[in-house]
C-alpha cells in the first residue's frame, strides 16, 4: 500500500511540475510528438511481421506453376485472427478506421489499453497468411489508441485526448504508407472530426514524425519502387482524362461489391461460418490469381517496372499465357475479382485495411487501361506511368478521399513529378463515382466507407 501510494505522490508531482512549467501548446505538440514516433515504430513493426510471415509462408513457393498451398493459407489466417479476437482479445477489431470514426461520434476518445497492441497482432496473422487486403486501418486504429492512452495517462481534458486520438490515427496512415501529407490529410479527409488550427498543426507535426520514423527504421527506402517513369507529355492529358472516367466507372463498381459483400458477411450469424466462408472464397480467389496475395506492394513495384509477366506468376497461367493479349485478359479478371477478395478478408473476420487494395486495383486498371489502348490502337502510352496514375484514381473514387489519394500516392512512390496527371485523373474520377451515386439514388457516406 505504502508502495502504491508512493507511486501515485510521485506521479502527481511529475504531473503538477509539467502542467505548470509547460505551456498548453507546447504540451500538446511534445505529446503529438512521440505519439508519431511510438506510431511510426509500429508502423514498421507491422510491416515486419508481416513480411517475415508471408515470406515464411511463400518461400518455397513455384513461380512456374500453380502453389496449392494458396488454397490453405488465407483461410487458416481468417481462422487464426478470428480465434485471436474471440478467444484471447473478446472483442471484435476489423474495420479499425470505421470504428475510429463511431468512437469519435460517440465522442469515446478513451480506447482501450490492448487496442495499442491487438490490432497490429491480428492484422500480421491476417495478411500474413494471405489476406487481400491492407494494414492501414489496423495501424491507424493502433496509433489512436496509442494517442488516447498517453493523453489518458496523463490525465489530459477529454479535449486533448480527442486531439491525440486523432493525432494518432494519422500518424498510423503516415507511418504505413511513408506518406506524412497523405496521413495528415487523412484526420482532415476522413475522420469525422472538428479541429481547431492548434489541432490540425499538432496532426501534422504527428503525421510528419510518423512518416520519417518508419522510412528511417526501413532504412530509408519505400514500399513502391517507381524510378524510371515518364516526364508527363502534355499530348497526354485527353488520356489521362479518359483514364480517370474509366477509373471512375470502375471504383463505382469496386465500392458497390465490398458494399453487397459486407451486408451478405453481416447477415451471417454464426462468426465461424462467416470466417470459414469468407476465408475459403478468398483463397480460392488467391490460389486463381496469386498476385491478390498480402497488400501486394512488390507486384505493384514490379508492375511499374514493366515485368507485366509477374501478372501470371505462382498461378495456374504461368506457362502458357505469357502472350500481351492474355496478360489484359488476366488484369481484367484481377479487377473484376479483387473487390471480392478485398472484402472476404475485411468483412469475413480478418483485420485489415480497405485503402491499399484500392491502389493495388488501381495499378492493374491503369495498366489494363494503357496496354489495351496500345495493343487495339496502335498508341505509345507509358503503361507504367498510366499503372501509377490508376493507383490514386481508383483510390480517390472508391474511397471518396481524393486529396488524401492523391498526396498519399505520389509520396509512397516520391513519384512527385507525376502529381499532376494522378490529381487530374483523381479528381475526374471522384467526381464521376459522385454522379453516379447520386443518379444511383444511393444514401450519402462519409469519405473511407463503402
Amino acid at each position: 500500500m505504502d508502495s502504491g501510494g508512493s507511486d501515485i505522490k510521485h506521479e502527481s508531482v511529475i504531473l503538477r511540475f509539467m502542467h505548470r512549467r509547460i505551456p498548453p501548446y507546447a504540451f500538446m505538440m511534445i505529446l503529438a510528438f512521440v505519439t508519431g514516433l511510438v506510431t511510426g515504430t509500429a508502423a514498421f513493426m507491422l510491416k515486419t511481421s508481416i513480411k517475415w510471415i508471408s515470406q515464411t509462408i511463400t518461400s518455397q513457393m513455384n513461380p512456374q506453376g500453380s502453389n496449392w498451398i494458396l488454397l490453405v493459407s488465407p483461410l487458416t489466417g481468417i481462422l487464426l485472427t478470428g480465434l485471436y479476437q474471440r478467444r484471447i482479445l473478446h472483442k471484435k477489431i476489423y474495420h479499425g478506421t470505421d470504428r475510429i470514426n463511431r468512437a469519435i461520434a460517440r465522442h469515446k476518445y478513451r480506447l482501450a489499453p490492448d487496442l495499442t497492441y491487438a490490432p497490429m497482432i491480428a492484422s500480421s496473422l491476417t495478411l500474413g497468411f494471405g489476406g487481400s487486403a491492407g494494414s492501414e486501418g489496423p495501424i491507424a486504429y493502433t496509433g489512436a489508441a496509442i494517442g488516447s492512452n498517453l493523453a489518458r495517462i496523463l490525465r489530459a481534458d477529454t479535449e486533448l485526448i480527442k486531439i491525440l486520438l486523432a493525432c494518432g490515427a494519422a500518424a498510423g496512415i503516415a507511418g504505413i504508407f511513408k506518406a506524412p501529407i497523405g496521413g495528415a490529410l487523412f484526420a482532415l479527409e476522413v475522420l469525422t472530426v472538428t479541429l481547431s488550427t492548434p489541432a490540425i498543426l499538432a496532426i501534422i507535426l504527428s503525421a510528419v514524425t510518423a512518416g520519417l520514423t518508419a522510412y528511417v527504421l526501413s532504412g530509408c527506402t519505400t514500399d513502391l519502387n517507381f524510378f524510371d517513369f515518364v516526364q508527363f507529355d502534355w499530348h497526354w492529358m485527353i488520356w489521362v482524362v479518359l483514364l480517370g472516367v474509366f477509373c471512375g466507372i470502375y471504383s463505382f463498381y469496386y465500392s458497390s461489391i465490398m458494399s453487397f459483400m459486407r451486408n451478405w458477411y453481416n447477415s451471417m450469424t454464426g462468426p465461424w461460418i462467416k470466417n470459414i466462408v469468407s476465408g475459403t472464397i478468398l483463397s480460392i480467389l488467391v490460389f486463381i490469381f496469386p498476385v491478390l496475395y498480402g497488400e501486394g506492394y512488390n507486384f505493384m513495384s514490379d508492375l511499374l517496372a514493366g515485368h507485366t509477366e509477374d501478372i501470371t506468376s505462382y498461378s495456374l497461367f504461368a506457362n502458357n499465357w505469357n502472350n500481351i493479349p492474355a496478360t489484359i485478359l488476366i488484369a481484367f479478371g484481377i479487377m473484376a475479382i479483387k473487390a471480392f477478395a478485398c472484402a472476404s478478408t475485411n468483412s469475413g473476420g480478418g483485420v485489415a485495411g480497405d485503402f491499399a487494395p484500392t491502389l493495388m486495383a488501381g495499378c492493374v486498371a491503369g495498366f489494363f487501361f494503357a496496354q489495351l489502348l496500345n495493343t487495339t490502337f496502335g498508341l505509345t502510352l507509358p503503361v507504367a506511368d498510366f499503372a501509377f496514375i490508376g493507383m490514386g484514381s481508383v483510390m480517390a473514387g472508391a474511397i471518396r478521399a481524393p486529396f488524401m489519394s492523391i498526396f498519399i500516392t505520389v509520396e509512397m512512390a516520391q513519384a512527385y513529378p507525376l502529381m499532376l496527371p494522378v490529381a487530374i485523373a483523381a479528381a475526374t474520377s471522384y467526381l464521376l463515382v459522385l454522379c453516379l451515386r447520386k443518379l444511383c439514388h444511393l444514401p450519402s457516406s462519409l469519405p473511407g466507407t463503402y
